[in-house]
């Protein structure tokens, strides 16, 4: 364990955790993400992205790629109700680094003004307007951490069992992938989570679903279908509430016949990956996600072909 983590612990655990807790509602809790996100980028990264709009949701791109060549589809996280592009912008930053191809952003809608299905619908009309676009699936990676990890999985999920393309990989840190919140790991670990404060849940869920079904694969992808599913890289940290949505997310890609990989992390803050210039576990996680990515990447057509 590094000295950072070591302090960011300290942090994360007796600062942030309790005042995300004290949040009032979801206008303070962006406000208060955004302020987290400066700090942990030291500045406003975003400001050299290229800005874009697909369909009817607005993004930013790390750069714009050139024609065929292979991009990361990256759905920032943030409970449904905070978060942007502009906030994860300095983790995009750096997977594009490491992967070596430009990262997309989508500005999805969020809660609870705009309740469930409306991010699902969002990332949906994004990808139906990508390809519409000239962009293909195959050239495209999929990931998202936390609730947009769980997004990208119920995109991938509609994806597979209406027989659509699919990209060529995805990936997730720590997903938020069971509204009903029945893994063993909510209870399990409420005092070993670093960040995430467990007793919101319930008024998140309420806030979210606007009385929905919490098990609707759109919101829930640990029940949706997932055949000829693309190779999937999920990383968690096995002190988070939310390790059982990992760990039953890939036993559940699995049994459909896809290929998981599952790499649990040691104590580690939920999506410590959110953090490349301040911790080396950050540096390492993104850096394990770029390889898998860079892996997955189809091979060109022979010259005869």
């Amino acid at each position: 364990m590094s000295w950072q983590l070591k302090v960011m612990r300290v942090f994360l655990r007796q600062i942030a955790r309790r005042s995300l807790a004290r949040q009032p509602d979801s206008i303070a809790a962006r406000a208060w993400f955004e302020r987290g996100a400066w700090l942990n980028a030291r500045g406003r990264p975003y400001l050299s992205f290229a800005p874009d709009q697909i369909g009817p949701v607005p993004a930013l791109w790390t750069e714009k790629p050139g024609p065929g060549a292979p991009f990361i589809l990256y759905i920032h996280g943030g409970g449904y109700v905070m978060g942007n592009p502009r906030t994860h912008a300095a983790l995009a930053r750096y997977l594009a680094r490491k992967a070596q191809m430009p990262v997309l952003l989508p500005d999805y809608r969020l809660a609870p003004e705009h309740p469930f299905p409306a991010a699902f619908d969002d990332a949906l009309a994004f990808w139906q307007g990508l390809l519409a676009q000239g962009y293909r699936a195959d050239q495209i990676a999929l990931g998202g951490d936390s609730a947009g990890g769980g997004i990208a999985l119920a995109l991938l999920g509609h994806l597979c069992a209406t027989h659509q393309p699919v990209p060529f990989c995805t990936f997730a840190f720590s997903p938020f992938t069971d509204l009903t919140y029945s893994g063993a790991s909510i209870h399990e670990n409420a005092t070993s989570e670093i960040l995430l404060p467990p007793q919101r849940l319930e008024q998140l869920r309420a806030r979210l679903l606007n009385g929905a079904d919490p098990a609707d694969p759109r919101i829930s992808p640990l029940f949706a279908r997932f055949p000829k599913a693309p190779p999937t890289l999920i990383q968690v940290a096995r002190t988070e509430i939310l390790r059982d949505d990992s760990r039953r997310m890939a036993d559940h890609l699995r049994a459909q016949g896809a290929e998981v990989t599952l790499q649990e992390w040691g104590n580690l803050p939920h999506v410590w990956q959110f953090f490349p210039g301040w911790l080396p576990e950050a540096r390492k996680a993104l850096s394990d996600a770029a390889t898998f990515i860079r892996q997955q990447l189809p091979l060109p057509p022979s010259a005869g072909n």
